[in-house]
């Protein structure tokens, strides 16, 4: 079973403003923050996504074909999280809407201030 996402950032201040905005449009909250890391968790509580400063001392890098994917409740869910991600620094990757590889799959793409992507989705099933 997996417990979590870990991701390493360069500017761990502006990362927690980054993800505060933009992970409240799907209902995460951070809950733990401290000098070299923030948690946030979703409504259940279960702390699952953690932004750090790398352990070793040596730049954050982004892994080519790696993202992480995220729920959202509903296609306005999905159209905020793209939104403010933009408004906040990130980049585009894939505006929200339907996808062909799977049915009922509406989605968005982003990447954040490092360069990791995010994914956010909702089935309209």
């Amino acid at each position: 079973m997996l417990s979590g996402i870990c991701i390493g950032t360069n500017d761990l201040t502006a990362a927690g403003r980054f993800y505060d905005a933009v992970l409240a449009t799907i209902g995460m909250t951070c809950t733990h923050s401290e000098e070299h890391e923030r948690a946030y968790a979703g409504a259940d509580g279960r702390t699952t996504f953690f932004v750090v400063d790398p352990y070793d001392g040596a730049a954050a890098t982004h892994g080519n074909g790696t993202q992480v994917m995220f729920y959202a409740p509903d296609a306005e869910a999905v159209r905020a999280f793209h939104a403010v991600a933009l408004r906040c620094g990130g980049t585009d990757e894939g505006a929200p809407g339907l996808r062909a590889y799977h049915p009922d799959y509406f989605g968005a793409y982003v990447r954040d201030l490092d360069g990791n992507k995010l994914n956010v989705s909702v089935s309209l099933e």
